[in-house]
């Protein structure tokens, strides 16, 4: 499946949008945009996968998602039957959290936060209790009443000297700049295709760079090089595939953009640490 863009609201008079979100089970929805994504799951057990990570995650997971990097949340066990699962989320933009921190210096820590979002960040149980404790508090307050709330929040996240990252690099950290839009014309391409075969001159011509200039462009914006994103879509690709359907390994490589089954191994094998076969059997009997 590819991952889709999410195109994200920002309600009317506000900087930053906040979804509630209560459903019977989470369904997989493979998906990025150019917003940070802060998600606290309640009373959800299932699969979480940001990037090229998948981990199982259970009731109180807190992750901070970065730009453009591909995520969903996967999960049909509800700890409490009589109630749903609840997912409150948090949409920030870059700008947004620039624009703090030029007003008020002393929040300068949250760019270090940001920063370590590009991977995806999950965080250490005492700082989840604490933000678990807040974050439902943003449901009942006014647009105004919010702000001070969700600061508290993000300095605690800031604070964590627990955090770990998650994906294994950053898919899409995009400057706050107004190159924005051209590197998201390369990015929007990428990961409707990323299972084709990558001509590079079409994505320096998506950019309107020559094809040098555009190898600089894509490493500055991303911090990897086309191949390096494009392994990172795929091996997140074949991960799904191989937890969610019981296709064979050769054809989960396939569809994910290899035509050398040796190929793929070694390189799942380089990235996950297991071949596709044990990475499958690992999760099934889990």
């Amino acid at each position: 499946m590819r991952p889709q863009f999410e195109h994200v609201a920002v309600p009317a008079g506000q900087s930053w949008a906040l979804l509630w979100r209560e459903l019977p089970d989470l369904p997989f929805l493979w998906h990025y945009h150019p917003e940070f994504e802060l998600t606290l799951t309640l009373n959800a057990r299932g699969q979480r996968y940001v990037g090229d990570d998948l981990a199982d995650f259970d009731d109180g997971d807190l992750v901070l998602v970065g730009p453009n990097l591909p995520h969903t949340w996967s999960a049909q066990q509800r700890l409490d039957e009589a109630r749903p699962m609840l997912a409150i989320v948090v949409w920030f933009s870059r700008d947004w959290l620039a624009g703090l921190i030029r007003a008020l210096p002393e929040l300068a820590p949250l760019w270090a936060l940001a920063t370590g979002a590009g991977r995806g960040l999950c965080f250490s149980p005492s700082t989840a209790r604490a933000v678990r404790a807040l974050l439902p508090g943003l449901h009942d307050r006014d647009a105004a009443q919010r702000q001070p709330l969700l600061l508290e929040v993000l300095l605690l996240l800031a604070a964590d000297a627990e955090a770990r990252p998650l994906a294994s690099s950053g898919l899409g950290a995009v400057e706050a700049d107004q190159q924005r839009e051209r590197i998201g014309k390369v990015l929007d391409h990428l990961h409707a295709h990323f299972h084709e075969e990558i001509a590079v001159d079409e994505l320096a011509r998506r950019a309107a760079l020559s094809t040098g200039a555009f190898h600089r462009f894509f490493k500055r914006h991303t911090l990897q090089t086309v191949l390096g994103y494009v392994t990172q879509l795929r091996i997140g690709h074949a991960c799904q595939q191989l937890i969610q359907t019981d296709k064979p390994v050769g054809v989960v490589a396939e569809q994910a953009g290899w035509r050398n089954l040796a190929h793929f191994n070694r390189q799942f094998r380089a990235h996950k640490g297991v071949t596709p076969r044990e990475f499958r059997a690992r999760y099934r009997t889990g």
